[in-house]
């Protein structure tokens, strides 16, 4: 797929736009003044392959919280501020990489030109943020309701602020709930700059319904080469965000992380219990941080050949199995040693890896 073409900004230590990865951020739920927890959830995301972490900022005292948290965590850092600019002047004080503001909103020109001057000391990018949720009143009038064509026009009406001042070290997101909307926000506005986009669907939902709606929504955007860095947003614990980004980014081939399971949804000719199976090796799977792509299949007459792609994979028959690689059958087992024996071929594999 053809990718957007944008103009290039960092992130602290992450690059983002041009031929850069597409970066993953997240979100901490925890109070940012309260430093160890916010701290630890930071770190944890970090863990599970988060790039990019954003805190709240609705106070000074949290404001001033991010100085320490910053330098007790590896990721950047970004500041979400919302209505005052003051808020901001403290958080680029307290070193964070960049911030989420939108300059229409947090004070006029002067208190503004405060902030960019200040952010243009270190190259801070700022990203500007529009919900259709939160859009102007007087654009809500115009248009009558969300639309993209709204969405566009409020995105503008903010980078027209830090244009007019000289500062073009900007990201841009248009987020809905409505995938559909989000979609056709994200298509415009590509159409109309290079700035780098962050995508996302706002308010998506529990991790159920979420992950849906986020894998159709961002899933689509970046298919079409749309999108340079992207947040999962779902209600609850934050790592499930990073899990669901890091998938959606591996169905697409836009990155790698860790290993591949391929398994088939079952039919009449299935001979062994495939669903547990499946669910056994994903669990071991989890232990493994290298690219390797595995197959659980439930036949063994088609299986091997369906799953040609997969590095190494099992195939059942009544009591026993195949294993195979890259649609080669290469030994046949007990049923009861299926799952050690594929995880032995695993270990084999990522051995020769190593030694080439």
């Amino acid at each position: 797929m053809d990718r957007r073409i944008t103009r290039v900004l960092r992130l602290g230590k992450v690059e983002i736009g041009g031929n850069s990865a597409i970066s993953i951020q997240s979100m901490t739920n925890s109070k940012t003044e309260d430093v160890a927890a916010t701290v630890l959830q930071i770190n944890q995301l970090a863990a599970a392959g988060c790039d990019i972490v954003r805190c709240a900022v609705p106070n000074l005292t949290a404001a001033a919280a991010l100085a320490e948290i910053k330098n007790k965590v590896s990721v950047p850092l970004v500041a979400d501020i919302h209505f005052d600019y003051k808020l901001a002047l403290a958080a680029l004080s307290a070193g964070v990489d960049g911030l989420r503001l939108n300059p229409g909103n947090i004070g006029g020109h002067n208190e503004v030109a405060m902030v960019v001057e200040k952010a243009a000391e270190r190259d801070i990018p700022i990203r500007i943020g529009v919900n259709a949720g939160s859009l102007p009143k007087d654009i809500l009038q115009k248009h009558g309701k969300p639309t993209a064509a709204a969405m566009v026009e409020a995105a503008w009406r903010h980078i027209d602020i830090l244009e007019d001042i000289g500062y073009k070290n900007i990201k841009i997101s248009l987020k809905a709930h409505d995938v559909p909307l989000t979609i056709e926000a994200y298509r415009l506005m590509a159409g109309q700059c290079d700035y780098p986009l962050h995508v996302g669907i706002t308010e998506a939902g529990t991790v159920n319904s979420g992950i849906i709606k986020s894998a159709v929504g961002i899933g689509t955007l970046l298919a079409e080469g749309i999108g340079d860095t992207i947040r999962v947003s779902l209600t609850g614990d934050p790592l499930h965000e990073i899990k669901v980004a890091k998938e959606i980014l591996k169905a697409l081939r836009l990155r790698e992380f860790g290993p591949t399971l391929i398994s088939c949804p079952t039919c009449g000719r299935t001979q062994i219990q495939l669903e547990k199976l499946a669910l056994m090796v994903e669990q071991r799977l989890q232990e493994l941080d290298e690219p390797i792509t595995v197959a659980v299949m439930g036949c063994a007459v088609n299986g091997p050949g369906e799953a040609r792609e997969a590095d190494v994979g099992i195939a059942g028959g009544i009591g026993q199995g195949l294993i195979f690689r890259k649609g080669q059958i290469i030994k046949k087992v007990k049923e009861e040693e299926i799952i050690s024996e594929l995880f032995a071929e695993i270990d084999r594999i990522i051995a020769e890896r190593k030694m080439i």
